[in-house]
């Protein structure tokens, strides 16, 4: 696991943590308050190097009769202004500002400077020949050479920072004959970025692979690595996955932001009567409860936040996981690592001899897991953990399918909830429009009469960057085992035998997420394209 070296910021006004403390502390003192982001001068945001700007969350924004004015996170802090006002060679007054308009002002000043970074460095080199194009020919050396110039690591330093600023989830870089595309993942949608020059792919994936600690001499073989560096004062988890393509190496870089992280129910917008009903599961003494769905379909998350309500200091849990996503706090974490021979079996079999309370396991992919869990759950352990499937009543099949005979999976199972995620509508710019002609084809006509002819939107402002959405809300489904259900699954009754035998009570992934656009959480373009898959099933 290796440091970066993107800066973090200094703490701010000694603990005091909202904007109302900032304003007093500013007033006390005798410095000025913004309440909105000020029109920056660019001769005055220039004399402080971006990554100075970020490490002692300070903004130039102008000069006036000799004297710097900045805006700061922490105005109280007279170290900070000071290194402002040698570096810049000024006298500083220094401003308060609240958080959100100072993110605002920093992106202003600085927030596009890792692209105009690449294309400097793209238009001091000059123009390359076909050879000098084939990455095979580039020696391992010279690659490490170019990825430790200053520039260089700058350049991906900042390329980071951009991406946790806007909240970006994952960071693609993609070789192509031409051309290096960098993309952001945010909410759910890929967004492109200004590209580097094709000829700085060598050393700035050689750079991000010596960051991760992976082989950099090594191109044709896929590999995983792990960054962590600190932003604003938090630690941040970088996870790092290249693989050979025909043009070069693709990287992924998966951020995992615990601040961004929302580990509560109420936040991963499940609704009360859910809840109450997970509530009820998660305080169960023994048995089994599996969240499913599909890769980044946000299954973990919900863990994490079931497991965070259950934290005792009185019991027992460990968790084993691929990898661990992210640190909990009193909680015990084993990350699975096949290479060493510590696989999800023999680690829950290790789990077992701990003597757990309760046992998060990250995955039931195989026999051998699935019956260890299930047997595990016998013998009066709580168990987590998740399954790939499109709906909640299908991992009953998946189980059985796994070889675990059907007994036993009636005898264990609590509950299943299967989850999928779509974009949430900005609360900054929401409103109601009528329904577009073209939009009520694939919505029955009970569902129709419940919108009443009017559909929410996004506007698109500031806070969401134009799109009309902001972060990301959850769509479930939560199916508790009766007896009638318990009956069903131990007689090996197949799909429309089991969701005969759910009751009338059962409400699927589409109806939440059509509650929720009804309420103006969600669109219903977004429900119904999360939602489609498990639709089909259904039918």
């Amino acid at each position: 696991m290796n440091e970066a070296t993107v800066p973090s910021s200094v703490p701010t006004l000694n603990g005091a943590a909202t904007d109302a403390d900032r304003k007093a502390i500013c007033e006390s003192l005798g410095l000025g308050w913004l309440e909105d982001p000020p029109a920056s001068d660019p001769a005055a945001t220039a004399v402080l190097d971006s990554e100075v700007a970020v490490r002692l969350r300070a903004v130039p924004f102008r000069i006036d009769d000799g004297r710097l004015q900045v805006a700061m996170a922490d105005p109280s802090d007279v170290i900070a202004a000071d290194e402002v006002g040698a570096i810049a060679g000024y006298a500083v007054d220094r401003y308060g500002i609240p958080d959100g308009p100072f993110a605002e002002l920093l992106r202003a000043a600085y927030g596009t400077t890792a692209a105009r970074m690449a294309e400097s460095l793209g238009g001091q080199a000059e123009r390359r020949s076909d050879v000098d194009h084939n990455l095979d020919a580039i020696e391992a050396d010279d690659i490490t050479r170019m990825a430790e110039q200053p520039t260089l690591i700058n350049l991906v330093n900042l390329l980071l920072l951009e991406a946790i600023q806007s909240r970006t989830s994952d960071v693609h870089i993609e070789p192509f004959e031409s051309e290096l595309r960098v993309k952001y993942r945010v909410d759910g949608e890929l967004i492109t970025q200004t590209p580097p020059p094709k000829h700085l792919q060598p050393a700035l994936i050689g750079r991000i692979k010596i960051m991760s600690g992976m082989n950099i001499a090594e191109r044709y073989v896929p590999q995983d690595g792990h960054i962590t560096l600190r932003f604003e004062g938090r630690k941040v988890d970088i996870r790092v996955s290249t693989i050979p393509t025909l043009y070069g190496e693709s990287v992924v870089m998966r951020i995992l932001d615990k601040s961004a992280l929302p580990l509560d129910l109420v936040s991963l917008g499940m609704s009360e009567p859910m809840r109450a009903k997970i509530d009820r599961l998660i305080a169960k003494p023994h048995g089994m409860v599996l969240v499913t769905g599909p890769t980044g379909s946000g299954k973990t998350t919900t863990l994490y936040a079931a497991l965070s309500k259950l934290y005792d200091p009185r019991k027992k849990i460990i968790t084993i996981e691929d990898p661990v996503e992210y640190e909990l706090a009193g909680i015990n974490q084993i990350p699975v690592n096949p290479k060493r021979g510590l696989s999800f079996a023999t680690g829950l079999r290790s789990i077992l001899r701990q003597d757990p309370d309760i046992i998060f396991v990250g995955e039931v992919r195989d026999s051998e897991t699935a019956e260890i869990a299930i047997r595990s759950a016998l013998t009066g352990h709580l168990i987590f953990s998740t399954l790939h499937t499109n709906d909640a009543i299908s991992s009953v099949g998946r189980l059985i399918d796994m070889g675990v005979e059907p007994y036993l999976v009636a005898s264990v199972l609590e509950g299943v909830l299967a989850q999928r995620l779509g974009r949430r509508i900005c609360a900054e710019c929401r409103e109601q429009r009528p329904m577009p002609a073209d939009a009520d084809h694939r919505l029955t006509a009970e569902e129709l009469t419940r919108f009443d002819g009017r559909l929410w939107r996004g506007r698109g402002c500031k806070a969401c960057n134009s799109t009309g959405f902001r972060g990301r809300i959850g769509y479930f489904e939560l199916i508790t085992i009766t007896p009638g259900l318990r009956r069903a699954i131990s007689e090996n009754g197949g799909i429309t035998e089991l969701r005969a035998a759910l009751g009338s009570n059962y409400r699927t992934m589409r109806d939440d997420g059509i509650d929720k656009a009804i309420d103006g959480l969600t669109t219903i373009e977004e429900v119904l394209r999360a939602t489609q898959d498990t639709e089909d099933m259904a039918a």
